[in-house]
Order: C-alpha cells, then structure tokens, then sequence
C-alpha cells in the first residue's frame, strides 16, 4: 500500500514537471512589446460589442473610455437587452456626445436561444466592422491602447482569433483572494494551451474574433439555449492550432468587477464548470490531466506526510531513507519551486494579479477547491440555470 502511494505521488508529481517546464513556462518566458499605437498597420475596421443588462452606471463610466481609444477605424456597439434602469434613455444621450457611438435596443426575449448569445448574435450580425470587439460592461480597458494591442495579433498570418486577459478587481478579503487565484490560474491554462497550439477557449470581457469565423461556426447554435458559454464554448469551437493569437502586454487587459457573495460566485462558477463539460473530449483530457495532478501532489503529499510522521513517532527512522519516498520528496520539493517560480512570474506578467510571497499559499488553495467544487457540481448540478 505505502509503496503504491509513493509511485502515484511519482507520477502525479512528474505529470506536474511536464506541465510547468513544458507549458506553463510558454507564458512566463513569452516576450511581450507594447502596442504600436496609431501606428499599426494596416488599418483593420473592429466594432466594440457591449452586451449590457440593466448597466446604466457601468455604461456611464464605461463608454467614455472606449470612445477614447487610439485607434482609427472602430465603432462602439452597445446592445442593450431589455433594461429597465433607463440605460436607453442615457445611450440615448450619450451617442450625441461620444464619437462612434451606437447602440440598439432589444425589447423581446428569444425563446430558442438565451439573452445573451441573443444580443451576441444580433450585434455581429449588426457590426459595421468585419472584426469585433467583445467586453463586458462592468470592465474597464487598462489604456487608450486597449484596441490597438488586441488587434495587432490578428495580423499573424492566419489568425481569426485574439484572447485577452480580464484580471479581477483587488479587494480586501478571502472571497477576493481566491476569486483572484482560480482567474490567474485560469488564464495561466488557456493562455499556456494556446501558445502550445492547444487552445480550448477564451474569457467574454476581453475577446477580439473576425465576423467571418463566427457565421463559418454557426454562431451559438449548438449551444444556444445553454446559460453561458458565448465566450469559451464559441472559442472550443471554431479555435484550431494556428488561428488563434494571445495579447499579453498589461495596456491590453481590460479590469472586471468580481463576485462579492460567496452565493453570486458559487453560481457564476458552477456555470462556469457546466459549460466546460461540453468542450471537445481532448480539451476535456487536458483539463483533466492538469487539474487532477495538481489535487493530487497535496493529496498525496498529505498522505506520504502522514506516513512519515508514524515512521517518526514509531522510531522506524531507518525507514525515512526509502529511496522512493526520499526521490518523490526532492521532486515535491522541486515542484513547489518551479510552481512558485513560473506562476509567480506569470502572475506578475498579468497584472500582479497575486503577490510573490502569496503564491504557495494560492497553490494549496487551488488544490483544494478544485477537489470540492469539481465534486460538487457533478453531485449537485441538475436545476435549470437562468440569468443574464
């Protein structure tokens, strides 16, 4: 039994080596340039879709900052579904002061297909622009060259697809510590998977795609009564090896407001967790792979501590030399320093989203979470979802 415990903290251990050494490290040693600025050529037309519920003070706020972006040929596209907050009577008023502003109103719920993906879909079909723009009205562009670095990727040959980066929000607390850690590790994975040729989707508040490969895809028709999945489930889709493209550089982020309910998260990541059931069976491996040899190495580590710990106290410290358990020790050792490393370095990299000193910590965390949310949402997750 002991022996068979060490071999699978072997091998859990060396499945983590792999992914920090050989996908991970894509992210934190990728090289990153400013945008170019109004310089960038040549000029690409790009509508910025604002999918909006009920968000007159985020739209307030918002709007005048993507009218002032750098960049010379876009459009600013707000679609407002069905609000009751006055947002048309302030759009109203605000496209006669704002350059390139439009929006439409939505008055009626589709009934085969959800609201959002319903806006989405009417929005690209609307777009003056062949490429767009998507965000969400509670975020905030990090610089005037917000638009420009998104859309300087797409210039790579082949590429239809450009995946930005939506740190949250610093707050104090441990809700936000921990809504910060699961968002980096997030983006640590899909961003590390795309520079591997392996992309699986990308995040609705900062995601720049061309019209085209969206009609080519159907839009939203395979899922379009599913509750999310207008972002990563569109990206499963229609990404392949060599169409999609990663804006890392800190002025291409857009800052999202996070959940500040335990409740208001736990439903956003259960949907969050649902949808990814529907990515293509390899994703799915992949996911897999990682999340679990993550649980693992502290699952396991915690089972090898407590073995030695009865090693101790029963004075069999002989035994403490087992070049098994002394092998998977150093490479445990190993793994918390290349994890502390790499993703540190990749936290800095995305906005200093988690501090150096505080990465360990976000280690353990993870581990954990992902062992209780995965096995609450495959026992739990049956009722109808609804929402925006």
């Amino acid at each position: 039994m002991i022996l068979f415990l060490l071999a699978s903290w072997l091998l859990v251990l060396v499945v983590q080596l792999f992914c920090l050494l050989f996908l991970f490290s894509r992210l934190a040693f990728r090289p990153v340039s400013a945008p170019k600025g109004a310089t960038v050529a040549p000029v690409m037309g790009v509508t910025v879709v604002v999918c909006a519920h009920n968000e007159h003070d985020n739209l307030l706020e918002l709007l005048p900052l993507l009218t002032a972006q750098n960049y010379p040929l876009y459009e600013v596209l707000v679609m407002d579904d069905r609000s009751t907050d006055l947002s048309d009577v302030l759009l109203e008023e605000m496209v006669h002061l704002l350059p390139n502003l439009r929006y439409i109103r939505i008055d009626v719920e589709a009934d085969h297909v959800t609201p959002k993906k319903y806006a989405l879909t009417i929005a690209l079909k609307k777009a003056m622009y062949p490429t767009v723009l998507l965000t969400d009205a509670d975020c905030r562009p990090a610089s005037d060259a917000w638009l420009t670095g998104m859309v300087e990727p797409l210039q790579q040959p082949g590429t239809e697809i450009v995946l930005g980066v939506s740190p949250y929000e610093r707050k104090p607390g441990f809700l936000n510590f921990l809504i910060r850690s699961e968002t980096l590790f997030t983006a640590v994975q899909y961003l590390s998977l795309a520079l591997a040729k392996r992309p699986y989707m990308g995040v609705g508040r900062n995601l720049l795609y061309r019209r085209e490969v969206f009609f080519r895809h159907k839009g939203f028709y395979s899922h379009m009564r599913v509750w999310g999945g207008d972002d990563d489930l569109f990206v499963n889709e229609a990404a392949t090896p060599h169409n999609v493209a990663v804006a890392l550089h800190a002025d291409t982020f857009t800052t999202s407001a996070p959940k500040e309910t335990w409740a208001d998260w736990q439903r956003q990541k259960q949907r969050h967790l649902a949808v990814g059931k529907r990515y293509k069976t390899g994703d799915k491996v992949r996911l897999g792979i990682i999340t679990a040899s993550h649980v693992l190495t502290w699952v396991l580590g915690l089972g090898v501590g407590l073995y030695v710990l009865w090693l101790a106290m029963s004075g069999q410290k002989t035994a403490l030399l087992n070049p098994l358990l002394l092998g998977a020790t150093g490479l445990f050792v190993l793994r918390f320093g290349l994890f502390w490393g790499i993703v540190g370095r990749i936290s800095n990299k995305l906005g200093k989203q988690i501090a150096p000193f505080a990465i360990p910590l976000t280690d353990l965390i993870l581990a954990i979470y992902y062992c209780f949310s995965t096995l609450r949402v495959a026992l739990t997750w049956r009722r109808k979802q609804g929402g925006w």
